[in-house]
């Protein structure tokens, strides 16, 4: 049996009570997330329900890119987004891994790609 644990996030960004501040759905903080480094970032909504896992070799530009895209999974559910975590995990390996392994222990509503449990 392997033992995987999540891991902690090295960063957690809130929305803003003043969305109209942010040009971003309500985030300010973006520069708080590392511009040049990898790993998994998660999507929560007010009810700290988990809606999105993804990964990412570039975590700052693949945040963004979920909401600026028109072909996201969670592009018509942006505005439940009120947290995001990210941890900084450089091996890509272990990013798929925890990606997955979060997935499935923590019953994300939005990834359906890699659900084992539904």
């Amino acid at each position: 049996m392997i033992n995987i644990s999540i891991p902690k996030p090295n960063v957690t960004i809130t929305k803003q009570k003043n969305p109209e501040l942010s040009n971003i759905y309500g985030f300010t903080d973006f520069h708080l997330i590392p511009r040049d480094k990898g790993g998994i970032f998660m999507f929560y909504n007010q009810n700290k329900e988990l809606l999105f896992v993804g990964k990412a070799r570039k975590l700052r530009q693949r945040i963004k890119k979920h909401f600026e895209d028109t072909v996201s999974p969670i592009k018509m559910h942006r505005d439940e987004v009120t947290r995001i975590e990210v941890c900084v995990i450089d091996d890509p390996v272990h990013r798929e891994i925890y990606e997955t392994y979060i997935i499935n222990e923590l019953k994300s509503k939005y990834n359906i790609d890699k659900a084992f449990f539904r």
